[in-house]
């Protein structure tokens, strides 16, 4: 593996700043790579090499590569949306986010595989296929940032960008054994967007290591005239938060957020000791949760109107190209009644209180980040976990909507490993606006549990 690759994102823009690597040297190098890996995972299936050349490399990326979702439109490159009504669409202009990635002099130069829409935690569509996870080429890296995902841990990419509604960031860093940050509402540009106001959904920073995604999130955070939610950025940069490990006083830990959802034993188990080990150095570590009641409907209500806003034009024109679980998100949205919709509102407050409350006695609430390993490419989603059936397609997501609901920001980070080698991610949710604070908190975490966070050649089936 060349030897650029291997290296963290923090250190190449070092090297980048100080003329001893060039863009074009990094571009060549993800060329080869990308040549050899990607034909095996299926990540990146769209490449604009020619324009990562053009970038402006100015601080703090300086010139370094970075993949964009497939989700957000790039200007002059084929955007998809993983949708076949979109398989040559070409956007005319930027979304907000490429505009600041560029301006951070990040190299455009990939956009990274999600599905249909970026609905479902599995990676597939019927424009480019199935995504595959590099610790078992035969499973999921889940989704819908999956593309992003597989791409950092294979060395396809230093920094990836993906969004986040119920889990989609979350999920595929927990199942590839990468770091995935999902930051407080308005931290990082998401327009242009049918729905401004709109906190669900989130985009966020991606990358091998907490210090590489804090670096990209100083690249990503900034206030944006146009974005209705829009914060400043801090005066501290988030990378010398990450720099600065310090750990928490008083954390709580939840294996399944109070009973809100049932969660793989082996998860579980993998999560409580990596919570251990921080009491281990002195950290107070009680198990205990807010009150998550009501989180499902309240999320499944929110989520549907969601898709009636975002897809009734679809479902209506284009029903033949969509997906089941899009028309059944849709359609479930387009039927909700007045009464549906306030009282997913006012919940959704109540939801929020009860975190900000709980959060005053702790810095931090850790929970698994997923409740399942990674599980076979050809399952659409989890049916059930630990003897408990799900009655739709994301309720096996709980564990990261119910974090979603309240606008806390939430990290994944890697800290173990399954019988059978798969990678399993800690859910670190910290205070309000509280990104600094939580990253602060997660390097030191990472550098205690000691995990190897360089990238794998793709692995076939045990």
């Amino acid at each position: 593996m060349d030897d650029l690759i291997t290296k963290g994102a923090v250190e190449v823009t070092g090297l980048l700043a100080r003329g001893e690597v060039s863009v074009e040297e990094l571009v060549q190098a993800l060329e080869a790579r990308i040549a050899v890996v990607d034909p095996v995972v299926n990540a990146l299936p769209t490449r604009c090499f020619d324009r990562a050349r053009k970038v402006r490399p100015v601080a703090p990326l300086h010139g370094l590569p970075v993949a964009i979702k497939d989700l957000t439109p790039t200007a002059g490159v084929r955007t998809t949306y993983g949708s076949t009504i979109y398989a040559d669409h070409v956007p005319q202009a930027d979304g907000h986010l490429v505009e600041r990635v560029e301006a951070a002099g990040g190299a455009i130069y990939a956009k990274s595989n999600t599905p249909e829409f970026g609905a479902g935690a599995q990676t597939f569509n019927a424009v480019f296929g199935i995504t595959r996870n590099p610790w078992n080429t035969a499973l999921t890296p889940a989704g819908s940032s999956g593309g992003a995902a597989v791409a950092l841990k294979t060395g396809m990419a230093w920094l990836a960008h993906g969004s986040d509604l119920g889990g989609s960031l979350r999920n595929p860093a927990s199942f590839c054994g990468i770091v995935g940050l999902r930051p407080a509402p308005g931290r990082v540009p998401r327009g242009p967007s049918a729905d401004p106001w709109g906190s669900l959904s989130v985009d966020g920073p991606m990358a091998r290591s907490v210090a590489d995604t804090a670096l990209f999130l100083d690249a990503l955070s900034g206030w944006d005239t146009r974005e209705a939610l829009s914060l400043p950025a801090p005066d501290t940069s988030f990378l010398a938060s990450a720099q600065a490990p310090r750990l928490p006083r008083r954390v709580a830990f939840s294996p399944d957020l109070g009973g809100l959802t049932p969660v793989d034993p082996e998860v579980a188990e993998i999560c409580a000791a990596a919570a251990r080990r921080l009491e281990a150095i002195g950290v107070v570590v009680e198990e205990a949760s807010p009150d998550f009641s009501g989180a499902h409907e309240t999320f499944q209500t929110l989520r549907a109107l969601g898709f009636a806003a975002g897809h009734a034009d679809h479902l209506r024109d284009h029903r033949d190209k969509l997906k089941g679980s899009v028309i059944w998100n849709t359609e479930k949205g387009l039927a909700l009644s007045g009464e549906e919709v306030g009282r997913a509102l006012r919940h959704r407050g109540v939801l929020m209180g009860r975190m900000r409350a709980f959060m005053e006695g702790y810095d931090l609430l850790l929970s698994p980040a997923t409740i399942v390993p990674a599980f076979p490419v050809e399952q659409e989603h989890v049916t059930e976990c630990a003897g408990v059936t799900f009655d739709t397609y994301i309720d096996w997501l709980a564990i990261a909507y119910a974090i979603t609901l309240t606008g806390h920001p939430a990290l994944s980070l890697p800290c173990g490993f399954t019988a059978a080698g798969l990678p399993v991610g800690l859910q670190m949710v910290g205070g309000w606006q509280g990104e600094a604070a939580l990253l602060s908190a997660a390097a030191a975490l990472e550098a205690d549990l000691g995990l190897d966070a360089g990238p794998i050649d793709p692995r076939g089936p045990a």
